[in-house]
Protein backbone atom coordinates (compact mmCIF):
# COMPACT_ATOMS: atom_id res chain seq x y z
CA UNK A 1 0.00 0.00 0.00
CA UNK A 2 1.73 3.14 -1.10
CA UNK A 3 2.21 6.31 1.80
CA UNK A 4 -0.52 8.80 1.32
CA UNK A 5 2.49 11.34 2.08
CA UNK A 6 4.65 10.26 -0.22
CA UNK A 7 4.39 12.42 -3.43
CA UNK A 8 3.85 11.48 -6.39
CA UNK A 9 6.77 10.94 -9.55
CA UNK A 10 5.46 13.62 -12.18
CA UNK A 11 4.47 12.35 -15.28
CA UNK A 12 6.20 14.21 -18.13
CA UNK A 13 3.73 15.88 -20.45
CA UNK A 14 4.28 15.12 -24.10
CA UNK A 15 4.95 18.28 -26.19
CA UNK A 16 1.60 18.63 -28.63
CA UNK A 17 2.25 20.73 -31.46
CA UNK A 18 -0.24 22.90 -32.68
CA UNK A 19 -1.88 21.09 -35.92
CA UNK A 20 -3.91 22.26 -38.90
CA UNK A 21 -7.40 22.09 -38.41
CA UNK A 22 -8.75 19.74 -41.32
CA UNK A 23 -11.68 21.62 -41.83
CA UNK A 24 -9.62 24.29 -42.50
CA UNK A 25 -7.33 22.54 -44.62
CA UNK A 26 -10.71 21.09 -46.25
CA UNK A 27 -12.31 24.46 -47.18
CA UNK A 28 -8.38 25.85 -48.26
CA UNK A 29 -8.40 22.98 -50.56
CA UNK A 30 -11.63 23.80 -51.59
CA UNK A 31 -10.96 27.67 -52.35
CA UNK A 32 -8.00 26.40 -54.07
CA UNK A 33 -9.40 24.29 -56.42
CA UNK A 34 -12.39 26.52 -57.30
CA UNK A 35 -10.31 29.25 -57.94
CA UNK A 36 -7.81 26.96 -60.27
CA UNK A 37 -11.14 26.20 -62.02
CA UNK A 38 -12.68 29.58 -62.38
CA UNK A 39 -9.39 30.43 -63.44
CA UNK A 40 -9.15 27.96 -66.45
CA UNK A 41 -12.67 28.60 -67.33
CA UNK A 42 -12.06 32.08 -68.03
CA UNK A 43 -8.72 31.78 -69.96
CA UNK A 44 -10.64 29.32 -72.23
CA UNK A 45 -13.92 31.31 -72.68
CA UNK A 46 -11.25 34.66 -72.69
CA UNK A 47 -8.15 33.93 -74.51
CA UNK A 48 -7.14 37.76 -74.48
CA UNK A 49 -7.23 37.35 -70.89
CA UNK A 50 -4.83 34.61 -70.37
CA UNK A 51 -1.45 36.90 -70.65
CA UNK A 52 -2.90 38.93 -67.99
CA UNK A 53 -4.25 36.30 -65.90
CA UNK A 54 -0.90 34.63 -66.17
CA UNK A 55 1.41 38.12 -65.38
CA UNK A 56 -1.23 38.10 -61.86
CA UNK A 57 -0.84 34.23 -61.47
CA UNK A 58 3.25 34.74 -61.59
CA UNK A 59 3.03 37.82 -58.81
CA UNK A 60 0.81 35.95 -57.15
CA UNK A 61 3.16 33.35 -56.40
CA UNK A 62 6.16 35.29 -55.97
CA UNK A 63 4.32 36.76 -53.03
CA UNK A 64 2.92 33.78 -51.33
CA UNK A 65 6.86 32.66 -51.39
CA UNK A 66 7.69 35.45 -49.75
CA UNK A 67 5.05 35.33 -46.97
CA UNK A 68 6.04 31.49 -46.56
CA UNK A 69 9.54 32.59 -45.71
CA UNK A 70 8.82 35.11 -43.49
CA UNK A 71 6.33 33.26 -41.74
CA UNK A 72 8.47 30.36 -41.58
CA UNK A 73 11.41 32.43 -39.94
CA UNK A 74 9.15 33.98 -37.80
CA UNK A 75 8.27 30.52 -36.02
CA UNK A 76 11.65 30.27 -35.22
Amino acid sequence: MPNVDEPQPAVPQLAQSPGADPVLVLLVVLVVVLLLGFVGYVCMAHPSLTGPIAAVGGVAGALATVFAVVVALRKR
